[in-house]
């Protein structure tokens, strides 16, 4: 998404990548046949109703929020109303939210390994096996919504700012005005749209959601709904929800462009048909006067318009993530200008603000008809914001109270790892050594697909440091056989084999231990590995005195001993003695991403310049 003028210190959130649509379909027997209504961006899946299952996932090694769930709730209830306004009721969305925080088996540090991809993958694949999400019997289409409580690199989103070898740095967005909006270098939200499955992923990280900068909302449904239902960013760019809307407005004020609503199979007679508008949550705002204040100067909200400004109103702001709520006296004379009084702040800090009028909160766990109920019925007057009390515009306040998890230790400051992207190496004719491995590009990454063949296998072209940690996100698009991962420790080749096929079911093992395959040696470990058409993460970490792997976070081979003891049968050697590669046996493997990080050394691309121009 390119930047905009109106946007100073733009650092991409939802932008950082987007996978939108990056597991794309392969063929299947209902190609070309579009579902009657509202679809998904590609026809294949009615969006008659959506159903979000949203979950507020914590790490191992972190406490949730104590809010949680309010804060959850404001969030559902904007994008249910905007969905409902957009679509005119021809698409419902219901949320569903998890009622206790989702603790993952992973702590913050192994769910931050590798890139945001990584993190994205590594989430979402853990929620999705736990809660394993459906279409119902309803027909309803299904989208897993995860709203996280780290970023993928430190951040403390509430001073909005990241570790820095000499401190802190600001690491978040500003608009015109000084008006925080959400966008961290350090976020991380993704989205993924899995035709072939029928559903929709989406992920936003916690500067995404947890402090309620001026289009959060946008944020959530852009990730949570818009890009899980297959919707791509509009070109041009524009001031819509799936593009910029979230640096221009609340989500109440940003809209689905045109184009965008017919590629969903929305007509112009559908426009005509909408239901009566909510002219509360159309046209409420309420805006921080000034938007930068400094200590001691006085700092209201202007709610907008006058005519939705209840007796029954409720302010209450918070000057840390974790700190309680405050009650703002109103004064009823200033209330009938729209004003309210905030006080004055004696000293730099973060401020969250909220709004609410006297309208109960809509109950997310009701059923379907309450809920469209309360979605067509009138909204309260409700709005959520931040602002910073700064003593000078570029002297952000510095963070109170930070989670340990973010703080980046003082020797990891200058220990910046730089991730090498192994699938922008290879290229299928050079490096394939057996059966006919192919590539593409979807939405501008690159894929490999491995055939269904008996020892398939290509050249990864990188010789590896003396240490290091491979990632790889594969996907089995037949029943799931062996997978192999082409490692090298010092002067020795060898593999990992991953779910391969024997009598009784799936073993796994390095190959060869002491010269033993995986027949008999002592990494062999029984089970299934992996699941059709169900992306998995393998992380494999090789070091001097030993080699882990993991798949989706579970330990899986976990080996200690001299690289000397390792070594590669002939059956599945390749050209280069050097080189990484890739393997399958009788199943074809769709991988989505192979990256590479030194641990220690350096490692070396075996792609000379005449190769790379050549692609």
């Amino acid at each position: 998404m390119p930047r905009t003028r109106t946007v100073r210190h733009l650092a991409p959130l939802m932008v950082l990548a987007c996978l939108m649509m990056a597991i794309p379909a392969s063929a299947s027997a209902d190609d070309g046949e579009k579902a009657p209504g509202l679809t998904t961006g590609d026809g294949r899946h009615s969006i008659d109703t959506i159903r979000a299952t949203v979950v507020y996932f914590v790490p191992s090694d972190r406490q949730p929020l104590p809010d949680w769930r309010e804060r959850v709730e404001w969030l559902c209830e904007r994008v249910r109303r905007f969905h409902h306004r957009e679509l005119a009721g021809r698409s419902r969305l219901v949320t569903t939210i998890h009622p206790e925080p989702f603790r993952s088996a992973g702590s913050t540090g192994a769910l931050r390994a590798g890139d945001g991809d990584a993190t994205f993958f590594r989430t979402l694949i853990e929620v999705d096996r736990a809660l394993d999400i459906g279409r119902d019997a309803d027909g309803a289409f299904p989208v897993l919504l995860v709203l996280s409580d780290i970023n993928w690199r430190p951040l403390d989103d509430f001073s909005r700012q990241s570790p820095a070898e000499n401190g802190w740095k600001f690491d978040g967005a500003l608009a015109d005005g000084g008006l925080h909006v959400p966008g961290a270098s350090a976020g991380g939200s993704r989205a993924v749209y899995l035709a072939d499955r029928g559903r929709g992923w989406g992920l936003v990280s916690g500067d995404g959601w947890r402090v309620p900068c001026r289009g959060s909302d946008c944020v959530v449904y852009h990730e949570g709904i818009g890009h899980a239902i297959g919707l791509p960013h509009p070109e041009p760019a524009d001031g819509s929800v799936m593009s910029q809307g979230q640096y221009r407005s609340a989500l109440a004020q940003s809209w689905v462009e045109a184009g965008q609503k017919k590629q969903l199979g929305f007509t112009a007679d559908d426009a005509a048909k909408a239901p009566p508008a909510d002219p509360v949550f159309d046209t409420f705002t309420a805006t921080p006067e000034p938007a930068m204040p400094r200590p001691g100067q006085p700092v209201a909200l202007r709610l907008f318009p006058l005519e939705h400004i209840s007796p029954g109103l409720r302010v209450e702001v918070q000057t840390s993530l974790r700190g309680p709520w405050t009650s703002v006296p109103l004064e009823a004379e200033a209330l009938q200008k729209g004003l309210v009084s905030l006080g004055r702040f004696d000293r730099p800090c973060g401020v969250g603000w909220r709004v609410t009028g006297p309208t109960p909160k809509i109950d997310t766990e009701a059923g379907d008809d309450a809920k469209r109920a309360a979605v067509d019925g009138p909204s309260a007057a409700a709005a959520w914001g931040y602002f910073q009390v700064r003593i000078a515009p570029d002297a952000p306040p510095l963070p109170v109270d930070v989670d340990p998890t973010d703080r980046l230790p003082a020797t990891a400051r200058s220990a910046a790892t730089t991730t090498v992207d192994l699938l922008a190496l290879v290229d299928p004719r050079r490096d394939g050594v057996a059966g006919e491995w192919t590539d593409h590009e979807v939405d501008g990454r690159r894929e490999l697909l491995a055939p269904k063949a008996l020892g398939a296998r290509i050249e990864l072209p990188y010789a590896p440091p003396e240490a290091y940690r491979l990632t790889l996100i594969v996907e089995p698009l037949d029943e799931p056989n062996g997978l192999t991962i082409g490692l090298r420790s010092g002067d020795n080749r060898f593999l990992a084999l991953l779910g391969f096929g024997a009598a009784g079911g799936r073993v796994s093992a390095l190959e060869n231990v002491d010269g033993r395959n995986v027949a008999d040696n002592p990494t062999r470990i029984e089970g299934d590995v992996f699941r059709k058409n169900l992306p998995a993460e393998i992380v494999a970490t090789v070091e001097t005195g030993g080699v882990t792997v993991t798949v989706d976070g579970r330990p899986w081979i976990d080996w200690q001993g001299k690289p000397e003891r390792l070594s590669l049968s002939d059956y599945w050697q390749t050209p280069r003695q050097e080189a990484l590669f890739l393997g399958a046996y009788d199943c074809r493997y769709r991988i989505l991403r192979a990256t590479l990080e030194p641990l220690w050394g350096e490692g070396r691309s075996l792609v000379d310049d005449g190769d790379a121009k050549g692609r």
